[in-house]
């Protein structure tokens, strides 16, 4: 299987959902939560916040300028409330993609990506971190099944051995009967278990 074609049913409905299930954990942040461990271990809350702002930028960015030239990010807008800012940066990136991005592709450095290919792997990292979001609050909503599965099969793409254990720890075994949440976390190195 190509990178050019993507087994996933609606990558922009992919992002959408991804955005959505974020937003749950988004909610809960409190300005004394930001000084919590997360899942990604050189992070507390504040930083994984930080990040998620670029990662969110960088999406906004790809859609907009049909580019990724990694620009630098004002964080100015986290200071009052980040998670509220995250929230609306979100909502204004996905507004951006279900406005402009019909067709064509995103350049990421010397390569072209089809636009649902960035779509993809923007549900993939919105959705992971806002699950590292509700596990820092200790209380982790699960990625819904029907986003989980299809994001299961974005990671076994775009994840390589080359990510590990930089961007991503060690796949994790699962148990047979474990479902479609449980397998996506465990492929890219997170317990799902609190």
């Amino acid at each position: 299987m190509t990178l050019g074609v993507l087994p996933v049913t609606d990558p922009l409905a992919l992002l959408g959902a991804a955005v959505r299930y974020t937003d749950l954990n988004l909610r809960a942040v409190r300005p004394d939560d930001l000084s919590r461990p997360t899942p990604c271990s050189q992070w507390n809350l504040a930083e994984l916040l930080r990040h998620m702002d670029e990662s969110l930028a960088v999406l906004e960015e790809a859609v907009l300028d049909r580019s990724v030239l990694l620009r630098p990010v004002d964080h100015s807008a986290l200071a009052a409330d980040p998670a509220a800012a995250l929230r609306e940066r979100a909502c204004r990136m996905l507004r951006s993609w279900e406005r402009d991005a019909a067709s064509g592709g995103v350049r990421v450095g010397d390569a072209m990506l089809p636009v649902e290919i960035a779509a993809a792997a923007g549900a993939l990292d919105v959705a992971v971190h806002g699950w590292d979001v509700g596990r820092a609050l200790g209380r982790a909503r699960p990625v819904p099944a029907d986003l989980a599965a299809e994001l299961e099969v974005c990671a076994a793409l775009f994840v390589s051995d080359a990510d590990r254990p930089a961007r991503f720890g060690p796949p994790l075994p699962v148990p047979p009967w474990a479902g479609p949440g449980e397998r996506l976390l465990a492929l890219l190195g997170r317990d799902g278990n609190l």
